[in-house]
């Protein structure tokens, strides 16, 4: 009896723990369309100051990719109040650091300042979204910038073109066939035009939204957020209408080669759903099932146990229209990449055609109830978080009740979702070989 009670005490810490957890909120939206949501939390003289556009490599038309991931460096060029350049060296002399990042499916912008700077940092994502400096110089500026960072990314980085080579192969007709970063071909082609027109009808308030998040006053902080971007003008709605694409119903086996690399590679890749779906958050498990951690089943079969890979592992690539799924490994020695493809297609049926064991699934659910605690343990990372549930999942309450979800999906699902997407006849066999690259 003891025993027992002891075993609930521990539940009930566990519990408490998570609802201690829970990120309290504030969101609504201007007149101009920008929708903005509050967290605060005193618990540290910090505050995070963010805007996501719902830009991505994905928005884009025929002879014009790359310009969302152009458009990361371009807006930090310079502003109607900032000096060209300047940009960086106002938020590290105010005790900030700051960064952007580009998906195919959105644009995030964000700083994080002394809670004394909270203005600051609204009037310059204000500056970045109301005056922007879109001249000749900074296109040609960032453009070579761009180029630099293909060349050490992608170009000469090991295993750089993994990404671009999954696209291509894995759609036709959907712009995620395109690389993020776009060809550089079309970088050069586009005219000063051609970017302002891009900048005037996707980096407005009615296509973003803005997080403040840490030690703020809510009052304070509206007053200060009314302040800054009230006035900005509202763009045009924006529509999408992106190709859909047709089932793949045959395997289909392609050869990449990559330049930077003396060990090839064996890829087994998916076509997936959209990141909101729920069975995208059943491959997420799949995924961590198969390959997180060196006691997960293709790790320890095939490098500790069988000696057979270098590396393995399966990675559910999360994007807003369609995921893509990757089972992928390097062999040791000798080994064949026909060896590592049937070892990992093995593994790959047992979870199509079998319950994974309660005492795996129970570990699971302990690692995606620890991901959740992790996840909202910072002012910086829950700014993130409420951004990207509002903007790409349309639903900001998830930085709550995502847990939820991975709560609820049960071994008879995680059977289900592997049977009705990772077949053979569904996949894509990419042979990734030294030699002369590819080139996108």
């Amino acid at each position: 009896m003891k025993k027992i009670s002891f075993l609930a005490f521990l539940m009930l810490g566990s519990i408490s723990l998570l609802s201690a957890q829970e990120v309290a909120y504030e969101e609504y939206d201007l007149d101009n369309g920008l929708h903005v949501i509050l967290h605060q939390d005193n618990g540290a003289p910090v505050v995070t100051t963010s805007v996501m556009y719902h830009v991505g490599g994905k928005d884009r038309t025929a002879g014009r990719t790359g310009f969302a991931h152009f458009f990361e460096h371009l807006l930090f060029e310079g502003t109607k109040n900032i000096e060209r350049g300047k940009w960086f060296e106002i938020v590290s002399s105010n005790g900030g650091s700051n960064n952007a990042n580009t998906s195919q499916d959105r644009t995030y912008y964000y700083e994080v300042f002394p809670s004394n700077n909270l203005e600051l940092g609204l009037w310059m994502e204000s500056e970045r979204m109301l005056h922007p400096v879109i001249d000749q110089k900074g296109v040609d500026t960032q453009q070579e910038v761009v180029k630099e960072e293909k060349r050490l990314r992608y170009d000469n980085s090991p295993y750089g073109q993994l990404l671009p080579v999954l696209g291509k192969n894995l759609f036709d007709a959907h712009p995620y066939k395109d690389p993020n970063i776009g060809y550089m071909a079309d970088l050069d082609a586009a005219t000063l035009e051609d970017v302002q027109a891009y900048n005037k009808k996707y980096y407005v308030p009615n296509n973003a939204v803005l997080v403040v998040a840490g030690d703020i006053d809510i009052t304070k902080t509206k007053k200060m957020v009314s302040d800054y971007f009230s006035e900005i003008p509202r763009g045009e709605d924006i529509t999408r209408n992106y190709p859909k694409e047709k089932p793949i119903t045959e395997q289909k086996t392609v050869k990449a080669y990559d330049a930077n690399i003396q060990i090839p590679a064996i890829g087994m890749a998916y076509r997936t759903p959209g990141f909101a779906e729920r069975d995208a958050y059943v491959l997420e498990m799949i995924s961590t099932y198969l390959s997180d951690g060196k006691s997960s089943k293709l790790y320890k079969k095939m490098v500790d146990d069988q000696k057979q890979a270098l590396q393995v592992g399966a990675f559910n690539i999360a994007q807003e229209d369609y995921g893509m799924y990757l089972v992928f490994a390097l062999p040791v020695g000798e080994t064949s990449l026909e060896i590592l493809q049937e070892e990992m297609e093995e593994e790959v049926t047992k979870v199509r055609s079998e319950l994974i064991t309660e005492k795996d699934y129970q570990k699971l659910q302990n690692k995606f109830e620890n991901n959740f605690v992790n996840s909202n343990s910072n002012v910086e990372g829950i700014a993130g978080s409420l951004a990207t549930n509002y903007m790409l999942y349309g639903d900001t309450s998830l930085i709550n009740k995502e847990i939820d979800i991975y709560r609820s999906i049960t071994r008879e699902e995680i059977k289900a979702v592997a049977e009705k997407y990772l077949k053979p006849n569904q996949s894509v066999i990419i042979n990734y070989l030294p030699g002369e690259k590819t080139e996108f």
